[in-house]
């Protein structure tokens, strides 16, 4: 009996040893955990990056369509019917090729008969042409009569003053001269007169020709041909329909669309935020949405000068409306090679490298944040506590203006706190962003979040390192 007591009291005393060793491990560990929780009071989390360098690209984005820079929508030049269409949307035509044909009975018909009216007068002009060497031949006929004549009379001349003829023989002789020259020059009238009538009649085969020519262009009217190479984009018409001349794109004046595909533009439109960065030549990588995985390269030609509002298009110049809305210019690209599949019309989208650093020293955008200068050196002197009496007398005080610049990481004492840096910035990258002055160098670590620490984060405050992905309800929380 004895020894069941002894016993039992032996496994209380073991049990009471159990106990007190358990509650002084506790005791040791609440202890620990008490001075780690002191210790990490005040210490902000805070997500951090390096200052880096390497090579910053600034990319301007539009969007937009395919445009060929020189179309033509092809007019009714004759009124009719139309005969033949030897061509439909999507072709491929060569300059000159007769796309269309309208019914030309009329035009034909004014042709052959001015042709006829030409082979007469040409005859008109074959019988002036013998008359005058008629004429011609009449005249030498005369004139060699007339020095006939002229040997006579002189010989009679001298008969009558030596009185061995008869006055009435050289009256005779002399008349007979006479009419001689008076025939000579009736003549010389005549052949005149049939040169006349010749330069006449050729005068008017001349006009029956010149006529002919305008009633051949009104019949080539009535074929339509390409102007230049190029790519059928739009036939609104049909056989049998009826053409006529009129203002352009009206209903039954246009014969269809020729696109010059040999050049082709991307029209694009570009937020007025980015467009002041916009030159002429700078590279464009396009891409289209109906050809995916393939990028065309071109260079930038051309950059509107007026915005035009997103909502409707319309130039502000020609807004008749005050409203204050959104705006975007036109920036034309011109791809430096082509392809068949590409089409007008296909949606577009153009990245413009607006300029490019090759051996930069970037740090993270959303590092960036504007600060007091004065205000975080004095918070700093305080090594992160909160503003002395004197200190909020001071920030009443007026401030300077507020400076860009970024949190950097330096470790004292033991302890990582944060410091701000003035810097300056240049090009705009995605996600990075140029570092022009200031004194930070690639290494330095800075602070980029997150957004709300950032936003109340002070020179000289206590921080800790936290990398970690932030969640999705925290990111929708904040």
């Amino acid at each position: 009996m004895e020894s069941i007591e002894e016993g039992l009291e032996t496994k209380r005393m073991s049990i009471k040893k159990i106990l007190l060793i358990i509650g002084a491990v506790v005791l040791v560990a609440a202890i620990a955990i008490a001075s780690i929780i002191k210790s990490r009071a005040g210490v902000t989390p805070v997500a951090t990056a390096k200052v880096t360098r390497q090579e910053l690209v600034s990319i301007v984005t539009g969007t937009g369509q395919i445009k060929p820079k020189t179309y033509v929508n092809m007019g009714a030049t004759a009124f009719g019917r139309i005969t033949h269409l030897y061509v439909k949307e999507g072709d491929h035509v060569k300059e000159g090729q007769i796309l269309a044909t309208i019914e030309s009975v009329q035009p034909q018909s004014t042709v052959a008969a001015q042709t006829a009216t030409i082979a007469y007068s040409k005859v008109d002009v074959n019988s002036f042409v013998a008359a005058e060497k008629t004429a011609e031949a009449n005249l030498i006929q005369s004139r060699a009569d007339l020095q006939q004549k002229k040997f006579d009379i002189d010989r009679y001349v001298q008969l009558y003053h030596e009185k061995l003829v008869a006055k009435q023989d050289y009256d005779a002789k002399k008349a007979a001269y006479d009419v001689a020259a008076a025939t000579v020059q009736q003549r010389v009238a005549a052949l005149n007169q049939a040169k006349a009538q010749t330069i006449s009649a050729q005068g008017k085969v001349d006009q029956a020709v010149a006529s002919q020519r305008a009633n051949y262009d009104t019949l080539d009217k009535t074929k339509s041909r390409a102007p230049f190479d190029g790519l059928v984009t739009n036939v609104p018409v049909r056989e049998g329909e009826t053409m006529v001349t009129g203002i352009q794109n009206a209903l039954g004046s246009t014969l269809m669309t020729l696109a010059d595909m040999s050049v082709i533009t991307a029209e694009v439109k570009v937020d007025e935020t980015d467009i002041v960065n916009i030159k002429l030549n700078q590279p464009v990588d396009v891409s289209v949405d109906a050809i995916p995985g393939r990028v065309f390269k071109g260079h930038v030609t051309e950059v509107g000068d007026q915005a035009l509002l997103r909502t409707t298009g319309i130039a502000t110049s020609q807004s008749t409306t005050g409203t204050e809305e959104a705006k975007d210019f036109k920036v034309v690209v011109t791809l430096d090679e082509g392809a068949d599949a590409l089409r007008p019309g296909l949606s577009t989208t153009a990245k413009i490298t607006t300029a490019r650093v090759p051996n930069a020293t970037t740090l993270p955008i959303q590092a960036l944040i504007q600060r007091d200068p004065k205000a975080e050196a004095e918070f700093a002197a305080n090594e992160g506590k909160a503003p002395t009496s004197n200190a909020v007398q001071a920030s009443s005080q007026p401030k300077p203006q507020s400076v860009q610049g970024v949190y950097v990481l330096r470790t004292e004492k033991g302890k990582l706190r944060s410091y701000f840096v003035p810097v300056t910035t240049g090009v705009t990258g995605a996600t990075e962003i140029e570092v022009t002055g200031g004194s930070l160098k690639p290494g330095d670590e800075v602070v980029t979040g997150r957004y709300k620490i950032l936003r109340t984060l002070k020179s000289g405050q206590s921080v800790k390192r936290d990398n970690t992905p932030e969640s999705t309800s925290s990111d929708s929380g904040s």
